[in-house]
């Protein structure tokens, strides 16, 4: 999972997103309200955890925007602000969840679970399934008749985020920021190559799966003995 963490706190930023590393995060982090926003604009996190007091845009106002936006991305909002009303008014504005400082990792850890268990736009699961294939998230394993497939961090991401959204098709820039990160600064081309690594492990593990290029979009996930019946009936 990749999350989105805007405090301006550096301090607190840095040891946050050190423990979440550690718990097997990927995290991002933003000191600043304006950066925050256009980082959450870029759709490649799955979870955000949002102070209210920020430089530049506060949270309670990214909150509104984001929403209002049509952004579902789960947001946790952490604050020093810890009267009722003022956790009635960031919950009421669109938060998932409302953290008070000072507050122990721990908690933290267990309110981003209470949140992962919810269904979401982008669900979190450990090992995904779809018509042959199956994918052990945690191990990396791509299965298929029996056969076995290990993938790279990378391949893993992608297969994951295909499987979660099997019927979609997927923007090349979503990809890119998804896997590589909101500021990455990466060639498509390595997506393209990605792709290509990701075919012939579909193949590789005999899957009738495969990943179509819709031009001037991205991919999509495709089941070509289905669509092979659709073009085909008898």
């Amino acid at each position: 999972m990749r999350i989105l963490l805007i405090e301006d706190d550096e301090n607190l930023s840095d040891s946050l997103g050190f423990l979440l590393q550690k718990e097997g995060f990927t995290v991002d982090i933003c000191y600043d309200g304006d950066d925050g926003l256009h980082l959450i604009r870029q759709n490649a996190h799955e979870l955000i955890l949002l102070d209210r007091m920020l430089p530049g845009m506060n949270g309670i106002d990214i909150l509104k925007k984001i929403r209002a936006e049509g952004n579902h991305t789960p947001v946790i909002l952490i604050t020093a602000l810890g009267e009722l009303q003022d956790k009635i008014n960031g919950l009421d504005t669109g938060a998932d969840d409302y953290l008070v400082k000072p507050f122990a990792f721990e908690e933290l850890m267990a309110r981003i679970r209470s949140v992962n268990r919810r269904p979401v736009h982008w669900e979190s699961a450990p090992d995904l399934s779809f018509v042959d294939i199956s994918l052990n998230v945690s191990q990396k394993q791509l299965k298929g008749h029996d056969i076995v497939c290990s993938l790279s961090k990378r391949e893993s991401d992608l297969m994951e985020i295909f499987l979660k959204n099997h019927t979609q098709t997927l923007p090349r820039m979503m990809l890119l920021s998804r896997v590589w990160g909101p500021d990455a600064e990466v060639e498509e081309g390595n997506l393209d190559n990605y792709i290509h690594f990701l075919r012939k492990r579909l193949k590789k593990v005999k899957s009738s799966l495969t990943i179509k290029t819709v031009r001037g979009i991205g991919y999509k996930l495709e089941d070509s003995i289905k669509e092979e019946y659709f073009h085909n009936p008898d």
